[in-house]
């Protein structure tokens, strides 16, 4: 058997960025400090942070008064915040910067006066956070049921990071197709695209595709998807125990890649489990983006 890695995978900035504010927050205040929702959509990240003194909790209200409250990578709307200067708490926030753009741009076009629409999944942390920040309508990227505007308003559509790239591509123009006036905000972060290119780049190697991260995950999810669109049977899992055998029988090449939410320890584990003859990546391809220490947490690392 041999495993072609899809690159790039794991980690992207954001997460890096999250998970490092994180493990700088403990160190200057010690434990415990609270994250307010999974720092990202990931089991062993969570696990790790909450084995040096981390709690992850699901509302502002179950964080003790003055304690220090990290908030995740994807983004929390204002209210969190309000709660937040209420209980006296100290406030570090991790969302991820290109989030943090998207609700500049809701902000931003909402006090225009322009429609905005963003597509994305209800429910799911990032759009609860940007649905917060101005009036908007929002759209699912698989099943969108466009708005009622009147023909000549001013639209703008913006979208949750981690979406797919195709589904997106059709509901936004479904969208353009109803109104002659939209602008298309490029919300999709560079890691989704990156991870779900490299997975159709995988798709003529390979007879099956393994995906490395957590259920809950919007981009692992997204990844799994993109395979299976590519005509490659694909399963997400997180750990080698989840491997069922008969996916395996008559499998020669798989192969594997991982969210932007996955450490690289995961694929690891999942790797010498397969204990493949040869392993194979594109070692050319790279990413290079890095977030710096937001200007307001610089005190976590000055001396």
């Amino acid at each position: 058997m041999d495993i072609y890695l899809a690159n790039p995978r794991g980690f992207c900035a954001g997460v890096d960025l999250a998970i490092n504010i994180v493990n700088l927050a403990i160190k200057k205040y010690g434990p415990p400090i609270y994250i307010k929702h999974q720092i990202v959509h990931n089991s062993v990240v969570v696990d790790d942070v909450e084995s040096r003194g981390a709690i992850t909790v699901n509302t502002v209200d179950e964080i003790p008064v003055g304690s220090v409250v990290v908030f995740s990578a994807h983004g929390s709307p204002p209210s969190d915040y309000e709660k937040a200067k209420k209980r006296k708490l100290t406030i570090l926030d991790a969302t991820c910067p290109l989030v943090t753009k998207v609700h500049n741009e809701a902000k931003k076009y909402s006090a225009e006066g322009k429609k905005v629409i963003l597509v994305g999944h209800k429910n799911h942390q990032e759009v609860i956070g940007t649905s917060g920040q101005a009036e908007l309508d929002l759209i699912d990227d698989k099943r969108p049921t466009i708005p009622s505007y009147k023909k000549e308003s001013e639209i703008v559509i913006l979208t949750q990071t981690t979406l797919s790239v195709r589904d997106t591509s059709n509901a936004i123009n479904k969208v353009k197709n109803s109104y002659p006036n939209v602008t298309v905000r490029n919300d999709i972060c560079y890691a989704t695209t990156n991870r779900q290119s490299a997975v159709e780049s995988l798709k003529n190697s390979v007879d099956l595709i393994l995906v490395i991260g957590a259920n809950n995950s919007s981009n692992c999810n997204r990844l799994k998807e993109t395979a299976i669109a590519a005509g490659k049977p694909a399963y997400l899992i997180s750990s080698p125990e989840e491997i069922k055998s008969e996916w395996l029988d008559g499998i020669k090449k798989i192969g594997i890649t991982s969210g932007a939410s996955t450490p690289e320890s995961q694929v690891n584990n999942i790797v010498n489990f397969l204990s493949p003859e040869n392993v194979h990546q594109d070692l050319k391809v790279r990413e290079d983006v890095s977030f710096s220490i937001p200007r307001q947490l610089r005190f976590l690392v000055d001396k």
